[in-house]
């Protein structure tokens, strides 16, 4: 085990996606285009981590674009704006993107397998966006793996 931990490998980058509307965004060639180290790494995990409170991440179907329509439909049947919320001052579409936020994440982890994300055939990262106009988002990038020899 003690090998293992000296082979370990840590990279962290920042990056800022542009602003999206409303909805369910496909995110895996910019997350991959903005670490071309990835191709290093034998072995890993890559955790992509959102830094806003009104904005998530998660995985889910790569293909069809239906779905990312689907996945919108279903987060506002879950949080409609319609809700008596109380914190109102950043406009109606805040406090259900909170909660959107929370119901979705602002986090995943994907193993590293020979210098690629061992996403499945269907699978795909997605920077869910509750706000109106949230504006650009910003992302950190941490690999924790072991490196080819």
């Amino acid at each position: 085990m003690s090998d293992l931990k000296q082979n370990m490998n840590w990279f962290q980058g920042e990056i800022a996606l542009a602003s999206r509307s409303r909805g369910f965004h496909l995110i895996t060639s910019e997350v991959v285009n903005a670490i071309p180290s990835l191709a290093d790494y034998r072995i890993g995990w890559l955790q992509v981590f959102i830094q806003h409170t009104s904005a998530g991440i998660t995985l889910n179907e790569n293909a069809d674009p239906d779905v990312r329509q689907d996945m919108e439909t279903a987060a506002n049947y879950l949080a409609p704006q319609s809700l008596p919320f109380i914190h109102t001052c950043e406009g109606p579409d805040d406090m259900p993107a909170h909660v959107k936020s929370s119901l979705f994440g602002n986090s995943v982890m994907i193993p590293i397998t020979n210098g690629r994300l061992a996403l499945g055939t269907w699978q795909g990262i997605y920077l869910c966006e509750h706000r109106d106009h949230g504006g650009p988002r910003r992302l950190v990038l941490t690999i924790l793996g072991e490196k080819h020899k």
